[in-house]
C-alpha cells in the first residue's frame, strides 16, 4: 500500500536509511527518496545537570518504551532484571525501566516507573549513567535519541536503525554478547561520556 501510494509522490523522506532500503527493495523509487534523521528537542532533552558515574557504586542504567512489544528488547531487559539477583552484579549496576510493559511480564529486581514524557522524562533519564535499547526492527526511534542527548552512553543492539543513529556514542551488541558489552562499557564509561556532548 505504501508503496503504491508511493507513486503519487515527488519526493519521499525517510528517517533512516534502514528503512529506506527496505522500502527500495519493495519497489520505491531510490532516485525520488532521500533520509533525514530524527532529532529530539534539546530545551527538555539535555546533558546539563546530568548525573555522571563516580566510579563509585552501582552504575545505573535506563531504558523507556511507550509501546509494550516484546520486541521493544523485553529478552534483554529480562536478562538484566535477573542479573541483579547476582550479589556481584548488584554491586556493579542498577536498571530503571520507564514505560508500559507486555501483558503478564514484570520484573524482580529493577525499577519500574510508569510511563513519563517532557520535562519529567528528561529528568528522570539524567539521574542515570547509561542508556540501553534492545528493540528490534527500529526505523529510527526516539528513546536513544532521548536518552543520547541526556549524556547517557549508548548500549544498542545491532539492529534495524540503532547502529545509524548510535554509532560513535557508545557500544553495539548482540543478544549473545551483551554481558561482555556491558562489561567493556562500565570499564570505560569515561571514554564514552566525555563524547555524548557532540551527539547529533
Amino acid at each position: 500500500l505504501l508503496v503504491e501510494a508511493n507513486r503519487c509522490a515527488d519526493h519521499t523522506v525517510f528517517i533512516s536509511s534502514f528503512l529506506e532500503n527496505l522500502f527500495i527493495a519493495k519497489g520505491i523509487n531510490s532516485s525520488t527518496s532521500s533520509v533525514i534523521l530524527n532529532g529530539g528537542t534539546r530545551e527538555i532533552f539535555h546533558g546539563t545537570e546530568g548525573e555522571k558515574w563516580s566510579g563509585n557504586g552501582p552504575v545505573n542504567i535506563v531504558t523507556h518504551h511507550w509501546g509494550d512489544n516484546w520486541l521493544k528488547g523485553f529478552d534483554i531487559y529480562k536478562k538484566l532484571d535477573e542479573m541483579l539477583s547476582q550479589k556481584k552484579w548488584k554491586k556493579l549496576i542498577s536498571f530503571t525501566y520507564i514505560g508500559h510493559l507486555p501483558d503478564g511480564f514484570q520484573f524482580n529486581n529493577a525499577e519500574l516507573i510508569e510511563p513519563l514524557s517532557g520535562t519529567v522524562l528528561a529528568d528522570k533519564l539524567r539521574e542515570n549513567h547509561v542508556y540501553v535499547t534492545a528493540s528490534r526492527n527500529e526505523p529510527a526511534g526516539m528513546h536513544h535519541i532521548e536518552g543520547a542527548l541526556c549524556g547517557l552512553p549508548l548500549l544498542y543492539i545491532e539492529s534495524g536503525a540503532l547502529p545509524e543513529y548510535c554509532n560513535g556514542f557508545g557500544i553495539s551488541f548482540t543478544p549473545n554478547d551483551f554481558i561482555d558489552k556491558l562489561k567493556e562499557m562500565i570499564d570505560n564509561y569515561g571514554y564514552w561520556v566525555d563524547k555524548m556532548p557532540n551527539y547529533p
